[in-house]
């Protein structure tokens, strides 16, 4: 079993996003300076400071939730997948505001989830401002109900991480995830047997926002992070989009070591080559940084209690991603 034979086709999504890109670009005014293709769009609200927004879901992870009728985690997913984005341009997320559909809205599964969303956004330092209910039973069936979220966040000119200082010889530090996050569920519901309960609510553990530590990084040596990926669908594939005029030499890969157990079972179970799993799941790092200081970038983070991963370093003879197994 692999992804694409668990219903997701990553092709067919990129080439949709490259055909609808010509005609969304229609909609562009003169202050819009970044749109689709990046982790978040940039918009200008004056010649000092941009609005960075980004939208996301959950995916399938809901399935997993409504299965075991644990909801108030799936919200800290939604969050996260938003916010997270949004931070690679080094925005501070400003609010959030959410859409919840159902076939038939449960009052106590859906106060549920919208007190993870509200948990979530304390943890990323932002306002829950609004959002959106539907009951829609001719859609959803009842018991049934998917998410999505939308954040905005604010970065002056001066802060935008936009790639332009990423250039050769950097170093590429990797952040540990705290699991699947929320990508790859299509594959991962599949690859765990209808009784394995235990192992499902170890895959249901959210999504992990990396907001406040990276701010009080960028605080303290903003001049040294030159880059952030945040590691969703497509795995170490979204590393070249902090600068894709580079190549990234990941010579380090995390190991089963650096991953929790649950991840290295549920992947050992897909009949997938190692590149593959990296190019579909975070495989253990949820972010990845681009620095110039490797040391100075490595001693705040243990500081702060993280495990450190060092992958590699950036490259200026080749494009995109180039790995070692």
């Amino acid at each position: 079993m692999d992804y694409k034979t668990a219903g997701v086709d990553i092709e067919k999504g990129d080439l949709f996003v490259e055909k609808i890109q010509s005609f969304i670009r229609e909609t562009y005014d003169s202050r819009v300076v970044s749109g689709v293709g990046g982790f978040a769009a940039l918009y200008e609200i004056d010649e000092e400071r941009l609005l960075a927004t980004g939208t996301d879901g959950v995916g399938t992870k809901v399935k997993i939730a409504q299965e075991l009728g644990v909801h108030h985690t799936i919200g800290q997913d939604l969050v996260a997948m938003c916010v997270n984005d949004v931070l690679c341009t080094g925005a501070r997320p400003l609010f959030f505001l959410d859409y919840f559909a159902t076939g038939k809205l449960d009052l106590a599964v859906s106060t549920s989830v919208v007190r993870g969303i509200v948990d979530a956004c304390k943890l990323a330092g932002c306002a829950l401002i609004g959002g959106e209910t539907a009951e829609m039973p001719d859609v959803y069936a009842s018991g049934v109900y998917d998410l999505a979220g939308f954040s905005v966040g604010e970065v002056t000119r001066t802060h935008l991480l936009d790639g332009s200082k990423c250039e050769e010889g950097q170093w590429i530090i990797g952040l540990k995830s705290s699991g699947f996050h929320s990508n790859g569920f299509s594959l991962v519901r599949k690859l765990i047997a209808p009784h394995e309960t235990e192992l499902k609510r170890a895959a249901l553990i959210p999504t992990r926002i990396y907001v406040k530590l990276l701010h009080l990084m960028l605080k303290d040596q903003r001049e040294n992070i030159t880059g952030l990926a945040h590691i969703t669908g497509g795995g170490i594939q979204n590393i070249p989009r902090i600068n894709e005029k580079l190549g990234y030499d990941l010579t380090h890969l995390p190991d089963d070591s650096f991953r929790p157990a649950f991840m290295n079972e549920i992947a050992s179970r897909a009949t997938m080559s190692k590149k593959d799993l990296f190019d579909t799941f975070n495989m253990g790092v949820g972010m990845v940084l681009t620095v110039k200081n490797l040391e100075q970038a490595k001693s705040f983070l243990e500081k702060q209690g993280e495990s450190v991963l060092v992958i590699g370093k950036t490259s200026a003879k080749f494009q995109g991603v180039r790995t070692y197994f």
